[in-house]
């Protein structure tokens, strides 16, 4: 049975929606690996011809094919304006609104669908990402939930809850879901590189340990490796002070993806720890530039430049660091997934 959830909410509180401009929020962040919850949704489709012209429907399909979304985007939303009650229209709007950034709006556009017609199972898995990536867990549960009673032996929803146990602390939970997600897909990479995640957590290190490596050999076989298994390996070894390991291993994350900013702050932490600090500060100093709102590196860097001597970009490095955690405190980030 469907859950009414908090998603309704959305509806009343955009009931008044006409066109592009109420719709049009500014995009919001993903989470840190947001492209890896971008990357469960797929955005296809064709229009009816109920009151949508046929060129335009043409023209929406050719940009769906060739994945430009941002001209779907504009021709999606002429749509809607032509054709309000369209509930396709809407569902393949709110898909190319979450791939182009927009969860809020993605969220917006599916509840408006849903009050036309019942969601398709893709389309409601698109609306579950968008709770999560608005950091509304509480709304992404229930549907999975549906979801799942849908397609029980489906491993992505079966993931995507233990992602949502490991952020409300159900370490154990997460762990016995995962364990059932990589029985029925043992190739899937992030259920075992979250599984390290619960077990980090249980300290269940050996475990961990395994997991990791698992979710790495399995990374490495990808033609888009993801830096996320190493960073995670990496940070478990430190803890373990297996320390040329651990260098390893965000060395490997930071070759995954060299605009990853947390793969240069460990290495960096890392090469301060054991006496380079002259090969950590460009490290360091690669974290702050690729992300201007990642306080911690500024911290690091402050402790550096004081040690050398340099009291002036110790100081900047310093009032940096207070500048984004005084934004923080005002305007959290959404939680990671």
């Amino acid at each position: 049975m469907r859950r009414a959830g908090g998603g309704w909410a959305l509806v009343a509180l955009f009931a008044g929606y006409a066109g592009a401009s109420q719709m049009d929020a500014p995009a919001t962040p993903g989470p840190p690996d947001s492209a890896l919850v971008d990357s469960d949704v797929v955005v296809d489709g064709t229009l009816s011809p109920a009151g949508i012209d046929p060129a335009l429907r043409a023209s929406i399909d050719a940009a769906l094919q060739a994945r430009d979304y941002t001209r779907a985007e504009t021709l999606l939303l002429e749509a809607v304006q032509a054709q309000p009650q369209s509930a396709e229209a809407l569902r393949l709007l709110g898909g190319v609104f979450f791939l182009r950034g927009r969860p809020l709006n993605a969220a917006v556009a599916y509840k408006k669908a849903e009050a036309l017609a019942p969601l398709d199972e893709r389309s409601r898995f698109t609306l579950t990402m968008s709770y999560v990536a608005l950091g509304r867990r509480d709304w992404a549960r229930p549907e999975l939930e549906t979801l799942l009673e849908t397609s029980p032996r489906n491993p992505l929803y079966i993931y995507w809850i233990a992602r949502l146990d490991y952020d409300d602390g159900q370490f154990e939970a997460a762990v016995e879901r995962l364990l059932r997600v990589v029985a029925l897909d043992p190739g899937f990479m992030r259920a075992w590189d979250n599984l390290g995640l619960n077990y980090d957590a249980l300290g269940r290190f050996d475990d961990a340990v395994r997991s990791y490596e698992e979710a790495l050999r399995l990374n490495r076989l990808s033609e888009t490796p993801s830096p996320w298994p190493a960073l995670n390996l990496g940070i478990l070894l430190v803890k373990l002070d297996r320390l040329a390991e651990a260098e390893a291993r965000f060395r490997e994350s930071v070759a995954a993806d060299p605009g990853f900013p947390p793969a240069h702050y460990q290495l960096g932490l890392l090469l301060d720890n054991t006496g380079r600090p002259e090969e950590a500060i460009p490290e360091l100093e690669e974290a702050a530039r690729l992300d201007a709102e990642y306080a911690e590196p500024h911290f690091a860097l402050a402790r550096l430049y004081r040690r050398a001597g340099d009291k002036d970009r110790a100081r900047q490095a310093l009032e940096r660091f207070q500048e984004i955690k005084k934004r923080e405190e005002q305007q959290p980030r959404p939680p990671s997934s």
